[in-house]
């Protein structure tokens, strides 16, 4: 057993059909944490974890001790405050544990739904993300042979399936185990008889190690690690492994030992906390301007006058050959894509199909063999956009490359290719860096293929670089328009229902500002091309309808005017943005918010900066949980 030397992780593709939840999933989006250590302090370290995951969604938690030859269990319903007060009055020490915390789904959130799960001995304990879709089955026979379940869940099947398989090797009842299940999981498991021994084992959802110095972890996402390691190794569908202090051994469903590079994360733990901001959403949007500049870094080369992705995948001869692309994704992802359409056809001058993922899956697609399969996930973990991805690869044998932010996830080592956004981590629920990453990708990958088909020359590549490193300097001006914003947050917090309008390349951007509104402060808004008003949504207009309209320069500036006239017209709430000396929209609006003027392919990523503000403002001022908005998780990694 031996720690093992750095370098990049396997990138080799996974084989296998793409999963379908069968609706036994009792866990949507659920954080693990596992640790054993040289000292006993297991029980802060998986609390401290705990913390850290608390972005991503959830509703009870809990953890596990070795301690004295007993596993100690310690669950609690509600926020992870909850948690640490019960621990707080106990006297729980160890080196080993293992923690998670869980999204009901299947199963009220209860403290007996809460995991970590034992076996009916209270000899071992496992936390388990996925949906394991044969675990009536499984349940049924155990039950037969005399087992009785305490919970309505999934994960306690697996607690107690491992005990039946343990012969004293805990590695190979995990192995066992995991052989005879169906559907997916990240599995942390710890039995009484190995102190110093956490097991975990991945099918189609994430679970990283972290190399320590006398200690190791087990993580469902390096945000639990930062503060302990930065060395961290992926594992991979269908792996093992087995941790101590000493060490860590990864073997494949064979028994197979398998060696691996570790990968040195770049994100600090400072970059995970708040740095002084109220939320972790406030601070992601100040920190766009940097996501900019990062996601650019030595990708303009030779005089601004050449695009380099590298890890792309597709040599000039393939750009050249592609007759379409096929973009996936879900969220506000999707509005990167439907924003990303136009800037592929404007600069690649190659058509454009932009699908939902969960659609996308379940559908019967055309797609040709000079398709290119483009999927885009901050997480590179999303349950619907995988499936996608895989899909594309496996039933139609098209190149697929993923946009996404982490090196190490299953879609960055699955696709041909990938573009990384370099967004550093994200902790607010709401998107927002990590959209303006994706949309600054988008539009490096537009040009990129703009001249490897020859349609784009070598100066016109130069002027939007140009534009491009003056960029983040535009977004600074917005975001110090930020007291005029939360102003304005105050006139509009009472609203039942908005309506956000675009044309173009800013339909993407209404439809996103709508989204960030909707899914943090709870109003009902709805983004909408706007020569589509007249064909329906106007008759929504009266005087208790704000409405946003992008009214930014560029060639659609005369219809989009006109249709805030017609809007104003009706009685409807104007809130326009517009550029400094408008004076056209401006005379018709209520409220206006002054944003630099930029060329219009630039547009995007300035006009949302003041509407994820706004998003932000009214939200607090509704009182509302800016982070950690009701019933959403941060990534979705079941169907």
């Amino acid at each position: 057993m031996m720690k093992q030397p750095g370098s990049r992780p396997s990138r080799r593709g996974k084989t296998g059909g793409w999963p379908v939840a069968t609706g036994s999933c009792h866990e949507k989006m659920c954080g693990i944490i596992g640790c054993t250590l040289g000292n006993d302090e297991a029980p802060g370290i998986l609390l401290d974890g705990l913390k850290r995951l608390e972005y991503r969604g959830y509703d009870s938690s809990g953890i596990a001790v070795l301690q004295g030859g007993s596993v100690h269990t310690v669950r609690e319903v509600g926020k992870i405050a909850n948690l640490e007060k019960a621990l707080g009055g106990l006297d729980i020490r160890g080196r080993t544990g293992v923690g998670h915390t869980r999204w009901a789904t299947h199963g009220a959130p209860s403290t007996r739904n809460a995991h970590p799960h034992g076996d009916a001995a209270g000899a071992l304990v496992v936390v388990h993300n996925g949906i394991i879709e044969n675990y009536l089955e499984i349940r049924h026979r155990l039950e037969a042979a005399g087992d009785v379940f305490s919970s309505e869940t999934d994960s306690e099947v697996v607690a107690h399936h491992i005990a039946h398989h343990y012969r004293g090797d805990l590695l190979e009842a995990v192995r066992a185990t995991v052989g005879e299940l169906e559907g997916t999981y990240a599995l942390a498991v710890i039995h009484k008889d190995h102190p110093d021994v956490v097991v975990g084992a991945v099918k189609e959802s994430p679970l990283v190690v972290g190399l320590g110095s006398g200690a190791n972890y087990l993580a469902s996402d390096t945000a639990a690690l930062l503060a302990l390691t930065r060395d961290v190794i992926y594992l991979e569908d269908g792996e093992l492994v087995e941790i101590r202090p000493e060490g860590v051994r990864i073997i494949d469903m064979g028994g197979a030992e398998i060696r691996r590079s570790p990968v040195t994360v770049t994100w600090t733990a400072a970059q995970a906390e708040k740095a002084g901001f109220d939320h972790y959403m406030l601070k992601e949007i100040h920190e766009q301007p940097t996501t900019v500049s990062d996601c650019l870094l030595g990708r303009m080369a030779n005089d601004d006058g050449e695009i380099v992705l590298e890890g792309l995948g597709l040599n000039d001869e393939k750009l050249k050959a592609l007759d379409r692309i096929q973009i996936v994704a879900c969220g506000t992802s999707w509005h990167a894509g439907q924003a990303g359409r136009f800037f592929l056809e404007e600069f690649g001058r190659v058509p454009v199909d932009v699908d939902y993922a969960s659609e996308f899956v379940g559908r019967a697609p055309v797609l040709g063999p000079d398709t290119l399969l483009l999927a885009i996930s901050q997480s590179g973990e999303t349950a619907d956009t995988r499936s996608a991805l895989r899909r594309g690869k496996e039933e139609f044998g098209v190149p697929a490359v993923a946009i996404c932010n982490v090196a190490g996830s299953s879609m960055a080592r699955e696709a041909d290719g990938v573009i990384l956004t370099h967004a550093g981590p994200e902790i607010g629920v709401a998107s927002t860096k990590a959209f303006m990453g994706q949309l600054t990708a988008l539009l490096l990958l537009a040009l990129r293929i703009g001249q490897a088909r020859g349609v784009l020359s070598r100066e016109r590549v130069q002027e939007v670089c140009s534009a491009l490193r003056a960029l983040p300097q535009e977004i600074e001006a917005v975001l110090r328009t930020g007291e005029q914003i939360r102003e304005l947050a105050e006139i509009y917090k009472s609203a039942r229902d908005f309506l956000f309008i675009g044309r173009g390349v800013n339909y993407p951007i209404a439809l996103e500002g709508a989204l960030k509104l909707k899914e943090i402060s709870y109003i009902h808004a709805e983004g909408y091309p706007a020569g589509e008003m007249k064909h329906g949504p106007i008759a929504l207009i009266d005087n208790d309808m704000p409405i946003l309209a992008i009214a930014t320069e560029g060639k659609n500036y005369a219809m989009i005017a006109g249709n805030v006239a017609e809007a104003r017209a009706r009685g409807g709430r104007i809130l326009a943005l517009v550029n400094p000396g408008d004076r056209r929209v401006a005379s018709e609006a209520e409220h206006v918010i002054e944003v630099p003027c930029v060329p219009e392919w630039l547009s995007p990523m300035v006009n949302i900066v003041p509407l994820q503000l706004l998003a932000y403002w009214i939200a607090r001022k509704r009182g509302a949980d800016v982070d950690q908005p009701r019933n959403l998780a941060k990534t979705v990694t079941v169907h």
